[in-house]
């Protein structure tokens, strides 16, 4: 009987991004070691690389990287991070981090596990930083979302209705019938949607939140 041949598994392509040269080298050459990765450079990022910023502190440069890196479409962010208190780890959700591990709590299995879990889609957080970011949320949530009747996906209720008619097609003259509003109204939801979250138009608008899911 003839053994079947294991199917090929692609290699998962990891960018390392780090302010110290020495602990990007290290890092690049363990993951090199390690069997199922392959190293990538700034060059060479596509929307399916895993990201791995390595930082002591979570200040506004490694913020700045983490937005860079989402502006360019990557999506699976890993942040090793020396130490991170609730105001960055917050910031860090925002960033679209994905998965959080603590440099002294690293080893070689953990990172290679956070990595897999990340260029699968899944996230990970140690939990004691999942109840402190959950506490976080809950807070933001309470005192600055719903006092302006927000919602984390950054749309009014009647904001996300209107996006949703339009996306199915209707103009605003029929969006206001079906929702009982004014065409004007109608337009004025639009207009102030396009200018909270700097959007062209309202075609703009409807890509917009289909594309990050708030429809």
């Amino acid at each position: 009987m003839v053994a079947e041949p294991i199917p090929f598994k692609a290699r998962i392509p990891v960018y390392v991004c780090s302010a110290d040269p020495l602990s990007r080298a290290g890092i690049a050459s363990q993951l090199r070691k390690a069997q199922g990765f392959g190293v990538v450079t700034e060059t060479e990022l596509t929307d399916d690389v895993v990201a791995l910023v390595v930082a002591d502190d979570l200040d506004n440069a490694v913020l700045a990287d983490l937005r860079g890196l989402r502006g360019r479409g990557i999506r699976r962010v890993v942040l090793l991070v020396a130490k991170v208190d609730d105001r960055g780890l917050l910031a860090a959700a925002e960033a679209g981090v994905t998965g959080v591990l603590r440099r002294s709590e690293a080893t070689a299995g953990n990172l290679v596990a956070a990595l897999r879990s990340a260029a699968a889609g899944e996230g990970t957080l140690p939990p004691d930083l999942l109840g402190r970011l959950l506490r976080q949320v809950g807070q933001l949530q309470r005192q600055v979302l719903s006092p302006r009747g927000l919602t984390f996906s950054g749309l009014t209720e009647r904001e996300a209705e209107v996006l949703r008619l339009l996306a199915e097609g209707y103009d605003t003259a029929e969006v206001g019938r079906k929702l009982f509003y004014s065409e004007r109204t109608v337009k004025n939801i639009i207009h102030d949607v396009t200018s909270r979250l700097e959007l062209r138009n309202r075609a703009h608008a409807v890509a917009y939140a289909i594309r990050e899911g708030l429809i």
